[in-house]
This record gives structure tokens, C-alpha cells and sequence, in this order.
């Protein structure tokens, strides 16, 4: 865009096109283009100061809404200003249809999922150890050969010695596999080896009321066990009360951590009622801490408070879409979807307020203010935030001897920036953070195996990655 734009990132999108525009506005968009993006993107969209728009290579995010909020608000990070002012949201619509069109007639292909990785420390070789799996969610480990992954739509598969076993797990609980819902997280228990206990989190419906719309929907957390490839010996460790269930289909939250006590903390988002998670009365916008058998623990921070539900740990907590704790300090770590901006990265303590909605770093979807305040007393900040958002999802910790210039560092997915980034923690602060894996696909899970490996788990195209040190020391000769 003129030259006040120089550093203009628009970040235009495939995918969601919508209805196709008409020549005439086809031909508004490109003059549109013309002005404000080419001297920055080239005249024909091939890049020029910043990226080419043509080469299917999208860094933040994919969805059209992602392209039109990143256009009007802008990329502070990357010096991208915002339009709000200089362009109404018809003419952002306009640029928009056209270089998608641009991007259909001429764009080159997506190129295929990398081989290999360049980062600070190491070479890193990529393996594909399952693929065509149906809008994966999470992976954990039964040992060194065996792991689970859990597929949005309800099942259950298990990988063992690097392949998919063709048919999922039997009996398993049945999910509302409708908007954000689904069967979300897998984890394995701690003594697995002696009681075999596996723990899943799900959107659970009750039963439909007659006359009334959809099933009311809540976040439920169950143990069992697999036998023969058969889902038996069910508990149900979590159920809300009927009056909590909600009609919305997000942020459900669903993950599961256990800390070197044997506690398990499981999250639960606000189901996109922001009050909600300031509320003690109610499980939404919480971290849970439970024993592994349901029951409560005495030390809990509101164990014997006035309304206050007993297995809250922490609460203010938007969306928890990722939990790790610690290798070696055993305190949990959480990863917070934000609005639009405001993603957060918490380290967790007892009792504490997150501040959702009543602080918060970001904007509602509609660009409207959520709340003037970025910190309050009494309501603990982010150790890290990431503003815009990268739509951040699974976390967990490198541990093992393969990479051990990574050892206890933290690796964060990201759905919309299709990334995984790697953070050097060092007490309660982030230090660095560096990108390790970009444009893979949208980076739904991650996690450090038993054998030491990283195993990234892709929503699309529904494959799960194991990343590994490429020569016999792991590093670079060179360094």
C-alpha cells in the first residue's frame, strides 16, 4: 500500500471463497491491490519487500475471517499497520476476492510436509508416523512402542512401531462431535504399567429434551481401560451438573496433565460465556485438580468456601487448550486461546484469578474493546502473551537425552499460525522463543515420547509427525 504500507503483511488466505464476486468488483479489488498491496507484494502477487501471495504458503492463518481481521487490525509484530480507517470493510472484502482469485488462476501448490528442519541448535529429521487420520486432537504413550490419538469424531487409534493400526479402539465413549466438540484428550496414567488406566476428555451431551432444541453439551473426563482393542471397565471421573451444560459448541477446554504428586488437573473453557470463568459457583473457564480416582483432594484452594465448586484450582481461564507440567519443578504450565489477540501462556498456583474477561490482551471478534484493563491487582499476568494471536494449543515439555540443548524447554503448537515454537523458560519468565516448525499444517498437539523424539500432531492433514536430531550427535558440526 503507499508508502506507509511498505511492510504490509496482509496475509491473504485460500480456502473460504465464499460466493464469487462479480466482475465488476473483481475488477474494483484489483485496483484496490493495485494502490495499497503491490508495492509491497509485487504487481503480480509474487512478492516483492514481503511475501508472495500466490505461492499457498499462508503465516497467519488460513480462514477468511483470519486474512480480514489481520487486514483492518493489522500485525504489530511485523510492522503491519491496521485499515480500519483507510479502507471501509467492503473494500477489504473486494482485495480479498481478488487475490484469492488470483491465488486459484495462478498460485502454485502447497509444497509437501518437510523432510527436514533447520533450527539454532539441531538438524532435525521429519518423519511421518501416521497419516490420513480424521481431524486428530491428541497423542500419549503407552510405552516406547505404542501410543494413542484421539480423532475428533469419537475414535480412538493406536500407532505401534511407527504405524496405524487400521481399526480404532472399540466401545468408546460416545462424543458430540459438532463445532469445537469431540473426543479432545488422551493421556496415559502415571503407573500405567501396574493399573492400566487410560483417562479421556470429551463433549458430553444429556439426554435431548423433548421439544427443546439441541442436547445441552459439557466438558466429562472418564477412565478405562483397553482390552483386546476394546474400550472397558468405564468411570466417569467428571460430570458436571445437568445445570451447567450449555447449548454452545466451543471451548471446552479438555486437557489432561498429572504432576509429580499424582494430582490430575484437567481444564475446562468458559463455553463463550466470559462472565462464567469468573464465577466460582460454576466449572467453566477452570483448571480442575482431582485424584486419579475422582475424588477430591483436601488441599484444594476452595475446598470448604461458600459456593465455591471444590476441584477448581485456578479459574479466569478463557479457553485451556494446553497443560504440561514442569520436568523439574512439577508445577503446571497452561496455554490460553485468546480473542482476537490475547493468547496466553500461565504458570499456574493454586486459588489464583486468570482475569478472563475482566483483563484481557485482545479484542472481541467484532474488533470491539473486551476490557481497557491488561493487569489488575489481585489477578495474576501472563509469564507470555502473543498479541495478535497464533491461536495456541498443546504444550509440553522436551525431556530424554535426544535433545538435551532442549531439555525442559517448552513446546507450544499453534493452530492458526500453523507453528510450533519452542520457549527457554527459566524460573517463572520466558527468555526466547524460537519457531522450529512452520507451515506444516494447523498444530493441534504436541508432545516430548518416551523415546525423547517430538511428535507434532497436525489437524490438517490429519497426520501425526516425529521429529529426531538428523546426525548421530544431534547438533550442527558446525556450532
Amino acid at each position: 500500500m503507499v508508502e506507509r504500507n511498505s511492510l504490509l503483511l496482509v496475509t491473504l488466505l485460500l480456502g473460504f471463497f465464499g460466493n464469487a464476486s462479480t466482475a465488476e468488483e473483481t475488477a474494483v479489488g484489483k485496483a484496490l491491490y493495485a494502490q495499497s498491496c503491490a508495492a509491497c507484494h509485487g504487481v503480480k502477487l509474487e512478492g516483492g519487500k514481503t511475501q508472495s501471495l500466490i505461492d499457498s504458503i499462508w503465516q497467519f492463518g488460513q480462514k477468511r475471517s483470519y486474512v480480514f481481521r489481520n487486514i483492518k487490525y493489522g500485525i504489530a509484530d511485523f510492522a503491519m499497520p491496521a485499515y480500519e480507517v483507510a479502507l471501509t470493510d467492503k473494500q477489504i472484502d473486494q482485495v480479498i476476492d481478488y487475490i484469492l482469485a488470483m491465488e486459484k488462476e495462478i498460485g502454485t501448490p502447497k509444497p509437501p510436509l518437510p523432510q527436514a528442519l533447520h533450527t539454532l541448535d539441531y538438524q532435525v529429521k521429519v518423519e511421518v508416523v501416521a497419516d490420513g487420520l480424521d481431524v486428530p486432537w491428541a497423542i500419549d504413550f503407552l510405552d516406547k512402542r505404542r501410543a494413542l490419538v484421539t480423532e475428533r469424531g469419537g475414535q480412538l487409534r493406536t500407532v505401534v512401531d511407527g504405524k496405524l493400526l487400521p481399526q480404532p479402539v472399540s466401545g468408546t465413549p460416545e462424543v458430540v462431535a459438532e463445532g469445537q466438540g469431540g473426543l479432545m484428550d488422551v493421556a496415559v496414567d502415571p503407573e500405567y504399567a501396574e493399573n492400566g488406566w487410560i483417562y479421556l476428555a470429551y463433549s458430553h451431551a444429556l439426554p435431548k429434551r423433548e421439544g427443546k432444541g439441541r442436547p445441552l453439551t459439557m466438558t466429562r473426563l472418564v477412565r478405562g481401560h483397553i482390552r483386546e482393542n476394546a474400550w472397558v471397565d468405564q468411570e466417569v471421573l467428571y460430570e458436571a451438573a445437568p445445570e451447567f451444560y450449555g447449548s454452545t459448541r466451543h471451548h471446552y477446554g479438555c486437557r489432561i496433565v498429572f504432576d509429580p504428586e499424582g494430582y490430575l488437573y484437567f481444564s475446562v473453557g468458559e463455553r463463550g460465556i466470559g462472565r462464567h470463568a469468573q464465577d466460582l459457583s460454576r466449572p467453566t473457564g477452570k483448571v480442575h485438580r482431582i485424584h486419579r480416582d475422582g475424588s477430591i483432594p483436601k488441599g484444594n484452594p476452595f475446598v470448604g468456601v461458600e459456593a465455591a465448586l471444590p476441584t477448581i484450582f485456578t479459574y479466569g481461564n478463557r479457553n485451556p487448550q494446553g497443560l504440561a507440567v514442569h520436568p523439574q519443578t512439577g508445577r503446571v504450565w497452561e496455554s490460553e486461546h485468546g480473542p482476537m489477540g490475547g493468547d496466553e501462556l500461565n504458570l499456574l498456583s493454586a486459588g489464583r484469578n486468570y482475569g478472563w474477561p475482566e483483563v484481557s490482551f485482545g479484542r472481541n471478534y467484532n474488533g470491539n474493546i473486551i476490557s481497557e484493563l491488561s493487569d489488575r491487582a489481585g489477578i495474576d499476568a501472563p509469564a507470555l502473551y502473543w498479541k495478535p494471536s497464533i491461536a495456541v494449543c498443546g504444550i509440553d515439555f522436551v525431556r530424554g537425552d535426544r535433545f538435551p540443548k532442549w531439555r525442559n524447554q517448552l513446546l507450544v503448537g499453534a493452530l492458526k499460525y500453523e507453528e510450533v515454537r519452542l520457549l527457554d523458560i527459566r524460573g517463572d519468565r520466558v527468555i526466547h522463543q524460537e519457531i522450529i516448525l512452520k507451515n506444516a499444517g494447523r498444530v493441534r498437539d504436541v508432545a516430548c515420547g518416551p523415546d525423547g523424539a517430538v511428535y507434532v500432531v497436525l489437524n490438517g492433514p490429519g497426520t501425526v509427525l516425529r521429529l529426531t536430531p538428523a546426525d548421530p550427535d544431534g547438533v550442527f558440526s558446525s556450532l
